[in-house]
């Protein structure tokens, strides 16, 4: 695996320690966003010790391959994270699958950069990690984030009723998933 990506406008980058700044940073700026759609964080959320913990927690997960996370940079501004693209839950044969999460800087929503970064995360997980299914979690009114699922392949399965607790209460997601493209996985992914 490598631990940089590169698309045409877009490097995607594996948690590192180095990444720490530019974290809290992508962090802080889009706090109001980002809480409305994640669980409730710790007090100590926004310090630099705490995100170091992540980046330091990341990494290990990223080197046995249970979640990656991938932090986006445009290649125009090479010290300012745009985003995350995280392959969690990561699951080897007979079920190589995993699911996908996302998120993308309020000041980037518009300009293809989620579409561009999930289309290389997909072809990691699919060409690279021998995954044969990648699905993701969806609240209902987050109109722009279903439309990105199904501009890339990604089909409805269904409602989780009451599946996450966010903010204070238990919310309905809807589920939609992505099949290798031509169903064929032969190997099964190995975890080394």
């Amino acid at each position: 695996m490598n631990y940089v990506y590169e698309t045409n406008r877009l490097f995607l980058k594996l948690p590192s320690a180095d990444l720490l700044r530019e974290l809290l940073d992508f962090q802080i700026r889009n706090q109001e966003l980002f809480e409305k759609y994640e669980p409730m964080r710790p007090d100590n959320f926004y310090t630099p010790r705490y995100q170091q913990a992540v980046l330091k927690s990341e990494m290990t997960l990223a080197l046995k391959r249970q979640a990656i996370r991938f932090y986006v940079f445009c290649k125009q501004e090479p010290h300012r994270i745009v985003g995350t693209v995280c392959l969690h839950n990561i699951v080897s044969f007979p079920y190589s699958c995993s699911e996908v999460g996302y998120k993308f800087d309020a000041a980037c929503h518009h300009h293809g950069y989620a579409t561009e970064a999930l289309a290389k995360v997909l072809s990691i997980a699919f060409e690279e990690l021998q995954l044969h299914r990648v699905y993701a979690r969806v609240m209902p009114q987050n109109t722009p984030s279903i439309r990105l699922l199904q501009r890339l392949g990604f089909l409805f399965e269904g409602t989780e009723h009451q599946c996450l607790f966010l903010q204070g209460k238990w919310t309905d997601h809807l589920r939609y998933a992505c099949i290798r493209p031509n169903g064929e996985t032969n190997a099964p992914m190995t975890l080394q």
